[in-house]
């Protein structure tokens, strides 16, 4: 990094001239990622071809099915099963240690999966979680990803471990990563008996979206067993694919045609408080009436209501620590803003460390204080290939630190249409501003191509976004552009992302930490597997993210680098990380009250 800088906080120095910003060199830089996409398009398209895809026929069940981990209806014994499981840990396409069972039934109302995970040694079964949503990972457990669109780009996913601990999340970043955040009803009960254990898991209908003309959804199941460190799956069975990819699914079939009742949902709530100041002061009583409600209309919309809105039994935030000068990010709580939160989702390689064009939390919300709702709605589905969300709010005048802010209305818009088979385009666009500033305005495209046979059945990723706002106290530079580029796959994981971010682009609903800057990261894994006695796989890891200023700037680097990361047959690391950082303080800011950093 530059020899002048008085707080680099490393020895580490790399002269910041290689990582300058032209005109020329960003052509070049766009021509050649401009014949890589389109090579990689060219490739997948002429070696995509039609593949076979593993099916299972749903049984049926007319009367109603117990959930008990037990499997001893009569519908089980003669529903049709699935037993052709492969590893894809520790060998690829290899044999399990054990049989698993896989048997699904269904009627007009819900979705029933039974698994009989077989065992020799049950007394070894590793199991110590018992609460929903925490990490399972590290266990014996059970995964299930549907995709009720057949999509190949969405999903939901459900597991369970053998103390019947739930987990459910989205599919997100088309099956790359998981949406924690989202939550279902749904029911798991497990049994442990001499053979293995037992999962049963039923899915209310109402519980998901799905396209009801389907007579068959993507479906896949992959099993865990902790103590051999082995993984196996029914379809898609390489190391190189995710578990949330749902192109590479089986199918379940022979559904019927579902019925979600009359769709509707009514909560209304009532909140009391009462306060009373000294020994004779006359106590205070407030009373907040509030109502959600929701109505699908059709088995893939959902239309929501929400008046007076209280978030009482919202999860409170992780405390965290702000040793920067940039705002810290706090992820979405609130129900109302997750349910189809995952269509909101905009433009490979953003997020809370780049933008975010859309970040509900400024509705609501302003400092550490609540900011009343006065009522809002909310409409988000698919329909064919576009998925669409639409939000619109209300909320009242508000006090904050001496400041009074009018009450103002908030709306935002996004569509995305699949393209490609695996790919996608959408915009998104969003009106108003929480503290009532004038003329508030931001608009965005996205495209992102995504292929899992590139070369063959590699992944590659590749995509670019950009962004305006506008506002009466916004002037010159006021957009945001970037692209990334991905190659995830198991022995290489290669990256490039870079985002350019204007002085004074601020949208009023969105989330950005740093603006008037270039933001540059590469990132590279090299993930071989040794045939060695101990070690299964080792991971060489080298990241790397520069931020410098559009004035040429730069503000600061970070380095992560693994020179020994080793993962062992039993599952233990061995680990060795070595990451220099430096910041370039340009101006002075105030980490805590009256300690500034000059």
């Amino acid at each position: 990094m530059p020899k002048n800088s008085s707080n680099n906080t490393s020895v580490f120095r790399v002269d910041s001239r290689i990582f300058s910003f032209n005109l020329s060199r960003n052509y070049l830089v766009f021509r050649n990622l401009f014949f890589i996409f389109f090579s990689a398009l060219f490739t997948s398209i002429l070696q995509a071809q039609v593949e076979a895809r593993p099916s299972l026929a749903a049984g049926r069940f007319e009367r109603e099915i117990r959930i008990d981990g037990l499997l001893d209806e009569e519908e089980w014994k003669n529903a049709p099963v699935l037993d052709s499981f492969l590893t894809t840990v520790p060998e690829e396409k290899g044999t399990p240690s054990a049989r698993t069972l896989v048997k699904v039934l269904v009627d007009e109302k819900a979705v029933v999966i039974g698994i009989q995970c077989f065992d020799p040694e049950p007394d070894k079964i590793v199991r110590f979680s018992k609460l929903r949503d925490t990490d399972i990972s590290e266990e014996d457990h059970i995964k299930v990803v549907i995709d009720p669109f057949l999509d190949g780009q969405s999903g939901y996913i459900l597991a369970v471990n053998a103390n019947a601990a739930r987990y459910d999340a989205l599919v997100s970043n088309r099956g790359e990563s998981e949406n924690e955040d989202w939550d279902a009803i749904w029911e798991a009960r497990t049994s442990i008996n001499e053979e293995g254990w037992v999962a049963e898991i039923r899915l209310p209908i109402q519980s998901i979206y799905f396209d009801k003309s389907l007579k068959e959804w993507g479906f896949n199941v992959e099993r865990r067993i902790q103590r051999n460190q082995e993984t196996i799956r029914w379809a898609n069975v390489q190391r190189d694919q995710f578990f949330g990819q749902t192109s590479r699914a089986g199918l379940l079939t022979n559904l019927p045609v579902f019925n979600y009742g009359i769709g509707a949902n009514i909560r209304p709530s009532l909140v009391g408080s009462m306060n009373k100041v000294g020994k004779d002061g006359a106590a205070v009583v407030d009373m907040a009436a509030s109502l959600d409600a929701s109505q699908r209309l059709g088995a893939n919309v959902l239309a929501t209501l929400t008046v007076n809105t209280d978030f009482a039994e919202t999860e409170v935030d992780t405390r965290q620590t702000n040793l920067t000068r940039f705002p810290l990010f706090f992820p979405e709580k609130r129900t109302f803003f997750l349910e189809g939160s995952d269509i909101f989702e905009f433009g490979f390689g953003t997020g809370n460390r780049t933008v975010l064009p859309f970040f509900s939390r400024r509705i609501g919300l302003f400092g550490s204080s609540q900011v009343p709702i006065m009522f809002g709605g909310k409409i988000n589905g698919r329909i064919g290939n576009t998925a669409f969300g639409g939000l619109g709010i209300k909320t009242n005048s508000f006090d904050e630190d001496g400041t009074s802010y009018d009450a103002t209305a908030m709306g935002v818009m996004r569509v995305r249409q699949n393209v490609f088979k695996e790919s996608t385009v959408g915009m998104i666009t969003s009106i108003g501003d929480p503290l009532g500033r004038e003329g508030s305005f931001m608009s965005g495209l996205d495209f992102t191509y995504q292929t899992t046979r590139f070369n063959g059945n590699k992944n590659f990723i590749a995509g670019a976004w950009a962004l305006y706002t506008d506002r009466e106290d916004l002037t010159d530079d006021r957009s945001a552009f970037g692209f990334k580029v991905d190659y995830p796959n198991d022995k290489w994981d290669l990256s490039l992302t870079y985002a350019r971010i204007g002085e004074f682009f601020d949208p009023s609903l969105g989330f950005v930490p740093r603006k008037g800057i270039h933001s540059l990261r590469i990132g590279s894994i090299y993930a071989p597997r040794p045939e060695w006695p101990l070690v299964r796989q080792m991971f060489h890891q080298f990241f790397l993210t520069y931020i410098k200023g559009i004035g040429e700037e730069w503000q600061s680097y970070s380095v992560f680098t693994a020179p020994i990361n080793w993962q062992l047959e039993s599952g233990d690391r061995i680990e060795m990380n070595v990451r220099p950082a430096g910041e370039n303080i340009l101006v002075p800011f105030e980490i805590a009250d009256n300690v500034i950093i000059p």
